[in-house]
């Protein structure tokens, strides 16, 4: 059998287990922009998310016999990229601060009302995300962009539905005072 966009995620996986080089090229082509996404989100960098990437994918490859079907295939991979990503995290925080990362860093002597207008909402919105906490950017992150329900981020995450809830409440009231701070009032699409 061939595999192709109508094939289930789980057959894929069922294939790959089996050595499938095709399947797995096909879920790879089917989850990698997502996924990349995701850990690019949480990296903040470009390269690295790209490495990660690479070591999601092998993982599956290696480990697709052991997937149990607990959780949708997309759950399974951002679970795997996540722990990757925070991984990778803990190692740079180990590491000193570049040139490259020191240049990086805004500098936060602009108001609200002059980064308003320095930037367009798309690019306000994506800084005041930055601002929240990594637990609440996690959230948001899964809920809005990878249209996770709570209990797929609850696996991902690995903490309990009603902490998901928690968090994702607190998430979007501080991201609204961030918001409305920097001149973004509601209504805005």
């Amino acid at each position: 059998m061939k595999a192709d966009s109508r094939t289930s995620d789980d057959d894929l996986i069922a294939r790959i287990a089996d050595g499938d080089r095709l399947a797995m090229q096909v879920l790879f082509s089917r989850h990698h922009v997502r996924v990349y996404r995701f850990v690019l989100r949480i990296v903040g960098h470009q390269s690295v998310a790209e490495d990660l990437i690479s070591e999601v994918f092998l993982d599956v490859w290696r480990q697709a016999g052991r997937f149990e079907g607990r959780s949708a295939v997309s759950t399974w991979l951002l679970a795997i990229a996540r722990f990757k990503a925070l991984s990778a995290i803990r190692r740079k925080s180990d590491e000193e601060l570049d040139d490259e990362a020191a240049s990086a860093i805004e500098d936060p002597s602009d108001d609200p009302e002059v980064a308003v207008q320095k930037k367009d909402k798309g690019a306000v919105l994506r800084k005041c995300l930055q601002s929240l906490s990594p637990e609440h950017r996690e959230i948001i992150d899964l809920v809005y962009y990878h249209e996770k329900s709570v209990e797929d981020v609850a696996g991902i995450v690995g903490i309990p539905e009603n902490t998901v809830k928690t968090r994702m409440f607190y998430a979007r009231k501080k991201l609204g005072e961030l918001l409305k701070a920097a001149g973004v009032e509601r209504g805005w699409p």
